[in-house]
C-alpha cells in the first residue's frame, strides 16, 4: 500500500521512519524515535502502527511502491538490451534518493531474515521483480527459453543487489558510471 492512500499522520510517521532508518539504521527506529522525528505522540504512532513490525512493513511497502512506480515509468522499446539497462539502472543507487532507498532496502532485507512478516513481503517483492525481468529476457529469446530467462533475471538482479550493497556500504567510492559499467558488461555477456 502506498503512503499516498494513508491519512496524513500515517504518511508523516512513515516518512519519519524512512529518514531514521536511512540515517541511523533499523535498530534505531523505535516507536519513541519515530514519534519524535515525526513530531507526533507515541500514542499517535501506535494508533496507526500497533507494533514496530507493522510500522516497518508499512515503510518497506512504501519504498517498494516508490521503486515500482519509477520502474513502471520507464518507456519500453523494441530494444530489449536497452530496456533492461534502463529498468535495472533504476534499481542502482546512482543518486541521493536511490542511495537512501538502497540503504533502507538493505536494512529491511536484513530484518526480513528474522521477521516472518517482512520475509513474506520480501519474497513477494523479489518474485515480482524477478518475473518482470525474466519476461524481458523472454522477449529477447522467446517463450521456449523460460528457464534461461529466469536464470538470467536472477543473475542480473543479484548483480544489481550486490552493486547496491557495495555502493551504500563503501561511502562515496561508487558513482553512477562505476555502477552502470558492470551492469552493462554483465548484460552484454548474458545477452550475447
Amino acid at each position: 500500500m502506498a503512503v499516498k492512500s494513508r491519512p496524513e499522520p500515517a504518511r508523516s510517521i512513515l516518512t519519519a521512519l524512512l529518514e531514521v532508518v536511512s540515517e541511523h539504521g533499523l535498530e534505531r527506529a523505535t516507536v519513541r524515535e519515530v514519534a519524535a522525528s515525526a513530531g507526533v505522540s507515541i500514542g499517535t504512532v501506535q494508533h496507526y502502527f500497533p507494533t514496530k513490525d507493522a510500522m516497518v512493513v508499512g515503510a518497506f511497502t512504501e519504498v517498494v511502491e516508490r521503486i515500482r512506480r519509477r520502474v513502471n515509468a520507464v518507456p519500453l522499446t523494441a530494444d530489449v538490451e536497452s530496456d533492461l539497462r534502463a529498468v535495472l539502472g533504476e534499481l542502482l543507487p546512482v543518486d541521493a534518493r536511490r542511495r537512501t532507498e538502497a540503504r533502507i532496502q538493505l536494512a529491511f532485507a536484513a530484518r526480513a531474515a528474522v521477521s516472518p512478516a517482512l520475509a513474506t513481503l520480501q519474497r513477494e517483492v523479489l518474485d515480482d521483480v524477478r518475473a518482470s525481468v525474466a519476461s524481458a529476457f523472454r522477449r529477447r529469446w522467446g517463450p521456449d527459453d523460460a528457464p534461461r530467462s529466469r536464470d538470467a533475471a536472477a543473475a542480473a538482479l543479484a548483480l544489481v543487489d550486490g552493486l547496491a550493497m557495495h555502493a551504500v556500504s563503501a561511502g562515496d567510492q561508487y558513482d553512477g558510471d562505476s555502477l552502470r559499467r558492470p551492469l552493462d558488461l554483465v548484460l552484454a555477456s548474458i545477452l550475447s
